[in-house]
């Protein structure tokens, strides 16, 4: 086995900034393609002809990034080891005609997006964020980063049983975020943005937006050994994939296999988009990849039958106040490393050989991992793992950072697990 990886804070602060960042899945792929592009990567557009040259590339749709790198000399029929990862978090998203209110409050119409924990969007001081698409068709990313909008909570003289019965939230009636004081008029909401946006009035035709907490990502605990921050689910995935396609490609280390990162949107509400996993894109960009390299079919599916795929998505540490909750000889733990996820129902796709793979990734990378499997009496979540599995014929398994506080509008990881992650991946995306 190699030495251990040392773990490098230089990594975590990255993250945390990439985090703070990335408001929107719109922001994520920004970011992640100026970083690829730092690295010499360049964009393609699915609407020309690609060519069979080596090197990095990416493509962009909405809040979807592809990512490849080709090496000199590549076969038509060399495999992909692709990682794959998600760009959305749950949250609140404003909805098509956003301005509302009552007794004298102006509020936000939003609508909830995924399965978020809805009391951890109360009494928080939220910002707005998204994509703006103007009448000319072109589209503009805003980031409202300061106090506009606020959820507010019941006080607990008008709900007295509150702390005994438990808090009961309405997803309609109590998460309209309020933004001031006066009248309802309709177009004030996008009216502000075009001003913010030095845009003129009536130019936004369409828009996808959503909340955000304000609060930046920082570290915690005694000796920062923590870090708390917001759409840790799943941008930590991203982050380390990108990250880790960098490092490959950069290394100069002779590779007989394509190395792929696929960080998709929609994951939180079923994946079924044009930017999600149960969607196309992957599997055009894969094959016109092949196509490009003047593959044929044959090509194309014997580069398909070769290939392989680690999904990585968050995955639940053991919660200390709820350890009943957990299966009772699988506990992974902040800071312990990456965790394999396993769920023999196919709510993820790991089986025995994925375990081999994810494992000899670990040892080359000196990085500990851990194992995750529900309790049988709690329903598990699931990923694009199965998805990707399923669609595309490509053997793939599940692993991720063990994180508190999943779907919260701010979660909570170990301060090493992303670093030992990032090593993880790109020993495995060497091959």
């Amino acid at each position: 086995m190699s030495s251990p990886a040392r773990f490098d804070r230089g990594h975590t602060d990255d993250l945390m900034t990439f985090l703070t960042a990335s408001p929107s899945p719109y922001h994520a792929v920004a970011n992640a393609a100026e970083r690829l592009e730092k690295a010499g990567f360049r964009q393609v557009s699915e609407t020309d002809a690609w060519d069979a040259g080596s090197g990095g590339r990416f493509v962009l749709r909405g809040g979807a990034l592809i990512a490849w790198f080709v090496p000199e000399g590549a076969a038509a029929h060399a495999p992909f080891r692709i990682v794959g990862a998600h760009t959305d978090s749950p949250n609140l998203r404003v909805k098509p005609l956003p301005d509302t209110g009552s007794a004298g409050w102006r509020q936000i119409a939003v609508e909830i997006y995924g399965g978020t924990l809805l009391n951890t969007w109360l009494d928080r001081d939220l910002g707005l964020a998204g994509r703006l698409t103007l009448r000319d068709g072109s589209e503009r990313l805003v980031n409202i980063d300061r106090p506009l909008m606020r959820v507010p909570q019941l006080a607990v003289h008008l709900d007295r049983a509150v702390n005994s019965d438990g808090l009961k939230l309405d997803k309609q009636r109590h998460m309209q975020p309020i933004w001031g004081l006066g009248d309802v008029h309709e177009g004030d909401l996008i009216g502000f943005l075009e001003d913010e946006e030095g845009l003129e009035q009536g130019s936004v035709a369409g828009w996808d937006l959503m909340v955000h907490s304000i609060e930046p990502a920082a570290y915690l605990g005694r000796d920062r050994e923590l870090v708390a921050g917001p759409r840790m689910d799943n941008l930590i995935s991203v982050h380390a994939g990108v990250a880790a396609l960098a490092a490959v490609a950069s290394s100069g280390k002779a590779l007989d296999h394509i190395p792929v990162v696929a960080a998709f949107d929609h994951e939180e509400n079923g994946s079924q988009s044009d930017t999600g996993a149960d969607g196309p894109l992957l599997g055009n960009v894969l094959e016109r990849s092949v196509f490009a390299r003047g593959g044929s079919y044959e090509d194309r599916a014997r580069a398909f039958a070769g290939s392989f795929c680690v999904s990585s998505d968050t995955g639940h540490a053991v919660h200390p106040n709820y350890a009943e909750r957990h299966d009772p000889t699988h506990h992974p733990r902040a800071n312990g490393g990456p965790i394999l996820k396993v769920n023999v129902n196919q709510r993820y796709a790991t089986d025995g050989t994925g375990r081999a793979v994810f494992a000899a990734a670990c040892e080359r990378a000196g990085v500990p991992w851990q194992t995750f499997v529900s309790n049988n009496s709690m329903p598990c979540g699931t990923t694009i793992g199965p998805i990707t599995a399923a669609r595309h014929g490509i053997q793939t398994v599940d692993i991720g950072v063990a994180i508190l506080s999943m779907h919260s509008a701010r979660e909570l990881c170990g301060a090493e697990d992303p670093y030992l992650l990032a090593n993880a991946l790109t020993a495995f995306l060497e091959g």
